[in-house]
């Protein structure tokens, strides 16, 4: 017998052409401006590198719904052109084992972004981990208030236990 699969594509509009940001429990706790990145295509649906030899492309990104999205100016590119080189950077990253310092989710979308040769605000021509990080850290704005809270709540509340206990 042959099966088939039926898998739903989570789309979302608000999402086209952005880099997606969520984060990561325990690092993005102690590190906030560490998360986890995706990519999202023309309609909306994300793609991450989401492990050793995996990354999704259904819409559901590793550590759940994007609580920030960065939206990029596409210039010249198409939106085939777009979702192509986001096609291209899954298959190669579908091969590659993930390293969470050296070959993660940022160096994803940062393929995606060199294939595109996208220019990026302050110069940017060559997408990196390290570029892509202070990005959007800096000028990605929070989905809502809820997103906000789940990148800076638990290091606050951290920082608290430490400094209130030490006086």
């Amino acid at each position: 017998h042959t099966t088939i699969r039926m898998t739903t594509m989570r789309s979302d509009e608000r999402f086209s052409f952005t880099i997606l940001w969520s984060p990561i429990p325990l690092i993005t706790w102690i590190l906030p401006f560490v998360g986890h990145l995706g990519i999202a295509d023309s309609k909306g649906v994300a793609s991450d590198f989401q492990g050793p030899y995996f990354v999704g492309d259904q819409g559901r990104m590793a550590f759940g719904n994007p609580t920030r999205a960065l939206k990029i100016d596409l210039a010249d590119l198409s939106n085939l052109q777009w979702d192509e080189c986001i096609r291209e950077a899954n298959e190669v990253y579908r091969g590659r084992m993930h390293n969470l310092c050296c070959d993660n989710c940022h160096s994803h979308v940062a393929y995606a972004l060199n294939k595109m040769q996208i220019r990026g605000p302050f110069g940017i021509r060559n997408w990196n981990m390290v570029n892509l990080c202070f990005l959007v850290f800096f000028r990605a704005p929070f989905l809502s208030f809820s997103g906000f809270m789940k990148q800076f709540m638990p290091f606050l509340l951290l920082i608290c236990f430490i400094i209130i206990p030490s006086k």
